[in-house]
């Protein structure tokens, strides 16, 4: 495949293909550059809420599968952005390359068209949707107009991407693989003045083998930030939470401007008394002696931190606090990041936790909230399907009291990757070792029957993965609700 930097892509195309345009970022770009008065199309094998509601709502035209001859009706596209998932034999990629025209991944779109010259990453192995979703939101409060890409969707219906015209830019900056063709990690196309970093742990195994060689993308990220100057002044800034061993380290290697954040008594900006409830957390934040009282609807105690982190970076950047504050107690969170789909007596729980650490901590988080039994269907993303995986399922869901395996999405998986994936029934097996209950179902009406079956006040049924479990959670919510 040719390398897309030879293909020149016009600096303002009429028209835009997505090939892969139901992914959540895919969606999001596509979404920016249609409010900018782009011509915009895009294809998918299959489309799912709310990235497909929300495309519908925007009036972009989308058609599933990959066919060449719909994505040039009315003319060929100028630029074709690509997902990540994309197979180098897909046949709507194989007709760009053949007719030269021009492509970009994602990540290459997000930064040729939303990074400005004040380029704010927010990464880490987990936190980094949500912290940049608050503060691209905090700096639309205080009117900043800054551009953004955020990996999820807004709970008060606000674009996940969008291109203003301020000087700031927020980006979600995904360590893994920007495409097919470029084995980098997306946010390297995201030229950081700024980095926030919530936490490095080893994660991706399918792209990072070796722990050394995931913490290493981070260690060659943060030495993109420009250095201070022989006057130590204006150079650019990470903030960093130092509650982990690892970004400490990296950060002292990379010898760059930084502030700390944490619960550790050493960090500049350090979070305390933090309480959560089902109505959201309050805790405050002390910096240099000064106490700020910060209260949020968001669920999980753990989001102080996430607070806190975008906090430091707002502040540091000239954010007055009392504006801060006041943008953290109206931001309502992300879709599919606890999101409570149905509460009444019982409630249903939607997340995007596709892995055995991320299904770890919101388990941690429901059973410190909710008294009853907790019901656990899970989905893993790719990299949670290999045999590299299965040691970090030991464990993974001690907080449930039963966990259901649904029938696996299939994957679009280039037909020349040699890993192989499990399926559901050995994904069950597999974490069976360490849990007592655990049930393999491939039909879909009978998980919703089962999963609902004898539920009582305070039980929770939450759904952890990726994918749009096909219905199952809307289906759920209608028999809980008594809707037929």
């Amino acid at each position: 495949m040719k390398n897309t930097t030879t293909n020149n892509p016009a600096e303002k195309p009429q028209k835009v293909h997505f090939i892969g345009i139901c992914g959540v970022a895919m969606s999001a770009v596509a979404a920016a550059l249609w409010n900018k008065g782009y011509k915009v199309t895009g294809s998918d094998s299959g489309f799912f809420p709310p990235v497909s509601t929300n495309l519908a709502n925007l009036g972009i035209p989308y058609y599933p599968g990959f066919h060449p001859e719909k994505m040039i009706e009315g003319g060929a596209p100028d630029l074709v952005i690509v997902g990540n998932a994309i197979a180098t034999k897909n046949p709507e990629l194989l007709y760009v390359e053949e007719h030269n025209i021009p492509f970009l991944s994602y990540p290459e779109a997000a930064g040729r068209y939303l990074i400005k010259p004040h380029s704010i990453v927010s990464t880490g192995t987990y936190g980094k949707t949500t912290s940049s979703a608050l503060l691209s939101h905090i700096l639309k409060h205080a009117g900043w107009k800054p551009s953004y890409m955020i990996g999820g969707v807004a709970q008060d219906g606000s674009p996940a991407a969008a291109i203003d015209s301020g000087d700031w830019s927020v980006v979600e900056g995904d360590e893994y693989t920007t495409a097919k063709w470029d084995q980098r990690p997306k946010f390297a196309h995201y030229r950081p003045t700024h980095l926030l970093m919530t936490a490095v742990k080893w994660d991706h195994a399918d792209v990072y083998p070796t722990e050394k060689s995931y913490l290493d993308a981070f260690r060659t990220l943060i030495k993109t930030v420009p250095p201070a100057g022989e006057d130590g002044q204006h150079g650019g800034l990470v903030v960093a939470c130092i509650d982990t061993e690892t970004l400490p380290k990296l950060l002292a290697e990379a010898k760059r401007p930084f502030v700390s954040y944490g619960k550790s008594k050493d960090a500049d900006y350090r979070y305390e008394n933090a309480v959560g409830s089902t109505d959201g957390i309050t805790f405050d934040i002390v910096y240099h002696g000064k106490t700020y009282h910060i209260k949020s609807p968001l669920l999980g105690a753990y989001n102080a931190e996430n607070i806190t982190g975008c906090f430091a970076m707002a502040r540091e950047i000239g954010i007055p606090p009392g504006d801060i504050t006041d943008a953290v107690a109206s931001f309502t969170g992300i879709k599919r990041r606890l999101e409570k789909r149905y509460e009444n007596r019982i409630a249903v729980i939607d997340d995007i936790a596709h892995s055995p650490e991320k299904a770890k901590s919101v388990l941690s988080i429901l059973r410190s909230l909710y008294t009853g039994i907790i019901v656990a269907v899970y989905e893993p993303n790719t990299g949670n399907r290999t045999p590299q995986s299965k040691p970090s399922y030991k464990d993974a869901f001690k907080d449930a009291d039963t966990v259901i395996i649904p029938r696996l999405s299939k994957l679009k998986i280039d037909a020349s990757d040699p890993e192989k994936t499990f399926d559901g029934g050995e994904l069950a097996e597999t974490i069976k070792e360490s849990h007592k209950d655990v049930h393999y179902i491939d039909d879909d009406e009978e998980l919703v029957r089962f999963a609902t079956l004898g539920r009582n006040e305070g039980d929770v049924i939450v759904f952890l993965g990726s994918h749009g479990f096909r219905g199952m959670i809307e289906d759920t919510v209608k028999k809980l609700a008594g809707i037929k």
